[in-house]
């Protein structure tokens, strides 16, 4: 009984914060049994025993007699980045990881374990991902994470890099799986930060902390990206026409306030045929052009429309009388034609004979 209670008072003493606890867990989880199985609770509890206390004493027995030879195996050195966590016949120590520079352990006794604290990059393989709206996507994304507590390291998981890992790939898929495609595309930024807490939340525990989520590329099925395009160069193409429609609707008002001001001032449609000629020169120096004003055009096509008018009164005329001559009729007696009259039947054929040529 003695010894027992020795055994509790060293251990005790020399319980880790870790150690502690996961010894409050288990006993909490065993109270209700604690009536029946006193002797359990009490190795629970127990430390170092009189064997380990035994082995570190010899062992440092070792060192001090196989000194300086012993140096070579007790002083150990972690890089400005790296921790150790050793671990001493199975026990953590107190006082936590220790780097960086200098530290001591005993042989036999201690084993340490290095632990890397910078930060690590891991691309997430593309995932195939049925989105909300039914469309299949493949999308991969990178992640940068380190190690914050390099106890909880090594103590909570068996492998720290290769859990946070399968949490990012299955955490990429339970994230992207609840947003459309358009969803996807656009709000990359506010999927990265729900990765993000998504991944601390599940790492804390391990002693890893996700510095920084980022969706790398989205890929989707060719037939898919075809519909997309030919989709985006039909809304473009009514974009282009609504909007020359609307610069047509602009330049026939100016037009419009262009042609009043000129009729009201017939000088300015000189000054714009001055204009005109003058851009074209700058353009095309071997073209001449002689402007010509419009009034002079539209009378010179007045007097032809004029004329052709006219010749076509003379030739209907023409044709009337040839018939009248043709049809028998009653002749009243003759009468010599009036001189007038000749003179204007010999014109008349003459005009017909000149159309016809």
């Amino acid at each position: 009984m003695t010894l027992l209670l020795s055994i509790k008072e060293c251990s005790e003493g020399s319980l880790t914060p870790l150690t502690q606890a996961f010894e409050e867990e288990d006993l909490k989880m065993g109270s209700h049994k604690n009536n029946n199985n006193s002797q359990d609770g009490i190795a629970c509890e127990e430390g170092p025993g009189v064997c380990s206390m035994a082995l570190t004493i010899f062992s440092l027995i070792l060192i001090t007699v196989s000194l300086p030879f012993s140096l070579f195996f007790v002083v150990k050195v972690v890089q400005e980045y790296e921790r150790a966590v050793i671990f001493r016949l199975g026990r953590l120590l107190t006082g936590g990881a220790r780097g960086p520079g200098v530290f001591f352990v005993i042989p036999c006794v201690d084993v340490y374990e290095k632990i890397d604290m910078r930060s690590q990059t891991f691309e997430i393989p593309p995932q195939e991902i049925l989105t909300k709206d039914s469309v299949t996507v493949f999308v991969n994304a990178i992640m940068y994470y380190k190690v914050a507590n390099a106890i909880h390291a090594v103590a909570n998981v068996d492998d720290y890099g290769g859990s946070a890992r399968l949490l990012a790939a299955t955490t990429l898929r339970n994230v992207l799986g609840t947003l459309t495609l358009g969803d996807i595309l656009c709000q990359r930024e506010s999927i990265a930060k729900e990765m993000k807490e998504t991944l601390d939340e599940g790492t804390e525990p391990w002693g890893v902390m996700v510095e920084r989520v980022e969706v790398k590329d989205v890929r989707v099925p060719e037939q898919l990206q075809r519909a997309m395009a030919a989709e985006a160069e039909a809304a473009r193409n009514a974009r282009a026409k609504v909007i020359a429609a609307e610069g047509e609707h602009k330049a026939s008002r100016s037009l419009r306030l262009a042609a009043e001001v000129i009729t009201d001032s017939p000088a300015a449609l000189q000054l714009r045929y001055l204009q005109t000629l003058n851009g074209i020169s700058a353009e095309n120096n071997s073209t001449i052009i002689f402007p010509v004003p419009i009034d002079i055009m539209s009378s010179f096509m007045q007097s032809a429309s004029n004329n052709q008018q006219q010749q076509q009164f003379q030739q209907q005329m023409f044709q009337q009388m040839c018939q009248g001559f043709s049809q028998p009729s009653f002749q009243p007696p003759f009468q010599p034609p009036h001189p007038s009259t000749l003179s204007q039947t010999q014109d008349i054929k003459n005009n017909y004979d000149k159309v016809i040529r």
